[in-house]
């Protein structure tokens, strides 16, 4: 077994390696601490071979376990000492591709269709009561994630400055969530575009059983096909569905959707250093066809939209508290979807919360918040207004 590098490079946490045979290896020191169970004697050689698949791959496959300390431990201390010091190396930093971000309509469908097709019950269990599937928005880290999902909600309405009666446009609308919640508090109308069949079912029964059916609408359509003028228009969590190639248009299309005084707010997760793909592993079971932006990515497009950059706040630590509160619930209920779906996609599930997770409290993920407009007096001119 090629222990090598990790003799090399961890530092940073004590990394407790046990092999198939029992053989025990400790690597580094302090905190956290996680002891690491290889199954299979070429457990370790096929992971080094591409890291950043075969991580996951091979624990979907039962191929290691932890047996002391948790996934995020022994995912954290791998990210805080190879991402890093491998970085430019072989598998281990490799950016894959831009053409898995060349998405067509088709392959937006089908890319939606994979992952937010999943049963109701799963991110029922999973997310919060309002059952919002982005970024919460934590004033207060202790905060329960309903609390912290509103907060978000308020958020966003406080940065768009809306007015009752005004038309909002919510591109990604989820299940209906954001929607719901604007139309209750801020008396506006909202249209909502998805192009899951699961999520505008959950998000229509919501609105009727609320009594919102006049005030809300939602339609199966990419943003691309729509047509319409809005006084407000928000995206939370689907930009990083569009492609970079498609950039342009998304711009010009949320150009076109604005009234002369209109507003806009995009919500993405985002990279802090280089823009990259999804990782491979996230790509090919959780997020086809995903990439993730950076500024430089994002601003070419908002300046050749003609679009006014009124804020741009970026949210760090948010995203993975939220992740850390999705899993949480569903270690809860854990057993219902192994007798349901199997060991198989707990483990997926469980590693893509916890990834993710980890990419956000140690590695290069963030959230931004872009405020956009056509018109530079479209919102206040300081920031004050949105704490009143």
């Amino acid at each position: 077994m090629n222990t090598q590098l990790l003799d090399k490079f961890i530092r940073k946490g004590r990394l407790t390696l046990i092999d198939h045979r029992g053989l025990v290896t400790v690597f580094g020191e302090g905190s956290p601490s996680v002891s690491w169970r290889l199954n299979n004697a070429s457990t370790l050689s096929t992971i080094l071979r591409n890291p950043q698949f075969q991580l996951g791959e091979t624990y979907m496959a039962g191929e290691w376990d932890v047996v002391e300390g948790s996934l995020h431990d022994i995912i954290t201390i791998l990210r805080i000492n190879l991402e890093n010091n491998l970085a430019g190396r072989g598998h281990w930093y490799k950016l894959f591709s831009l053409l898995g971000g060349w998405n067509d309509i088709a392959a937006s469908r089908r890319n939606v269709i994979h992952h937010y097709n999943l049963d109701e019950i799963l991110f029922r269990t999973c997310l919060d009561e309002n059952m919002h599937y982005s970024c919460a928005y934590f004033p207060d880290p202790e905060m329960s994630l309903e609390k912290a999902q509103a907060a978000k909600c308020h958020h966003i309405a406080a940065k768009l400055d809306l007015k009752p009666g005004q038309s909002v446009l919510d591109i990604g609308c989820g299940w209906g969530s954001l929607a719901i919640y604007l139309a209750e508090h801020f008396d506006v109308s909202v249209t909502g575009i998805t192009l899951s069949s699961e999520q505008l079912r959950v998000a229509e029964e919501r609105v009727r059983q609320r009594g919102l059916a006049k005030r809300i609408r939602f339609l199966l359509v990419d943003y691309r096909e729509h047509a319409d003028v809005y006084d407000r228009v928000v995206s939370v969590g689907m930009f990083e569905h569009v492609g970079k190639h498609n950039y342009k248009t998304f711009f010009n299309k949320l150009t076109a959707f604005l009234k002369p005084h209109g507003v806009a707010l995009l919500h993405t997760i985002s990279s802090k250093s280089m823009p990259r793909s999804v990782n491979p592993w996230i790509r090919r079971y959780i997020f086809p066809g995903g990439y993730i932006p950076s500024l430089s990515d994002i601003a070419p497009a908002v300046e050749q939209a003609r679009l006014v950059s009124a804020d741009i706040e970026v949210l760090r630590l948010h995203y993975a508290l939220t992740l850390k509160a999705w899993n949480m619930r569903f270690q809860r209920n854990r057993q219902q979807f192994v007798d349901s779906k199997g060991e198989r996609f707990c483990r997926m599930w469980e590693f893509y919360l916890v990834s993710c997770q980890t990419a956000f409290e140690v590695s290069n993920l963030v959230v931004l918040q872009w405020l956009l407009s056509k018109d530079i007096q479209a919102v206040p001119i300081t920031r004050d207004y949105l704490y009143r």
